[in-house]
């Protein structure tokens, strides 16, 4: 195992860089894996990753040293703590990363498939619950505007714990094309919405929009979705947060499609 401690080591320099640079990782097409879990469901849908990075408190620990013995001849990085938490996206580091490959999604967006449809999310958490939210409702696609934040990033993939593994992920999507030749019933929740959640007719396939956290979906985006809906809120809050929005309302979908499949 290679033994880092300097922060000018160029090994470093360059892991540094694709923590922390969106463009860097598109350009050497490989993302960064914070922590066991990630990398665990990584591996389990791809294989092993091009390299593991560890802290030398994190070599102490049982489940780290397995993961370093079932790997024989896989690279392995072990850094100064100090160096390590530079790298880490949480306050307490995981002890261990990976340097893996990108994803890549072959296919095109299927106007005839369920969707989820993000228009300028800006806080990487948020966009990395929503896409954690997506998977575990069996919504299979997710197409991103061109502002939204990086969904590759090492804090929205620490955030979505997996997820993003199991989705087909649009970058730079085009959302009104999408909307426009949708085959399905599109939706977006506003507060002045005509119809309630909970009563609404959903059907299948469906799209849902979700905007930024500040200004909501774009009026041009918003104009092509076939009905706008409003989440019932009798407290006395203003609005949801995105991901908690999302939440709601791709598990109201599941929720009337488990009911639907019960009377049948």
């Amino acid at each position: 195992m290679k033994r880092i401690a300097s922060r000018d080591n160029a090994h470093f320099r360059a892991l540094k860089q694709l923590c922390r640079s969106g463009r860097e990782r598109r350009k050497s097409g490989r993302i960064v894996l914070d922590g066991m879990h990630l990398i665990e469901s990584y591996v389990e849908r791809f294989g092993p990753p091009d390299e593991i990075v560890v802290s030398e408190a994190g070599l102490g620990r049982a489940e780290i040293a397995r993961c370093l013995e079932q790997r024989p001849g896989r690279a392995a990085t072990v850094l100064a703590d100090a160096l390590f938490a530079e790298l880490a996206t949480v306050d307490t580091p995981s002890g261990i990363m990976a340097v893996a490959a990108l994803p890549r999604g072959g296919r095109q967006p299927d106007p005839a498939a369920d969707a989820v449809l993000l228009d300028g999310i800006q806080d990487p958490g948020n966009l990395g619950s929503i896409l954690r939210t997506a998977a575990a409702a069996g919504f299979g696609q997710v197409l991103l505007s061109s502002d939204c934040a990086q969904a590759w990033s090492p804090k929205t993939l620490r955030a979505a714990m997996g997820a993003h593994f199991s989705l087909a992920i649009h970058e730079n999507g085009d959302l009104p094309g999408f909307l426009a030749a949708y085959r399905g019933q599109s939706l977006v929740t506003a507060p002045d919405g005509a119809a309630d959640l909970f009563t609404a007719e959903l059907g299948r396939p469906v799209a849902w929009v979700f905007g930024s956290e500040g200004q909501g979906v774009r009026p041009e985006v918003s104009a092509l979705a076939g009905q706008r809906l409003r989440i019932p809120m009798p407290g006395h809050a203003e609005s949801l947060n995105v991901g908690a929005a999302a939440a709601v309302c791709l598990f109201e979908t599941v929720r009337r499609r488990l009911t639907e499949s019960a009377r049948s």
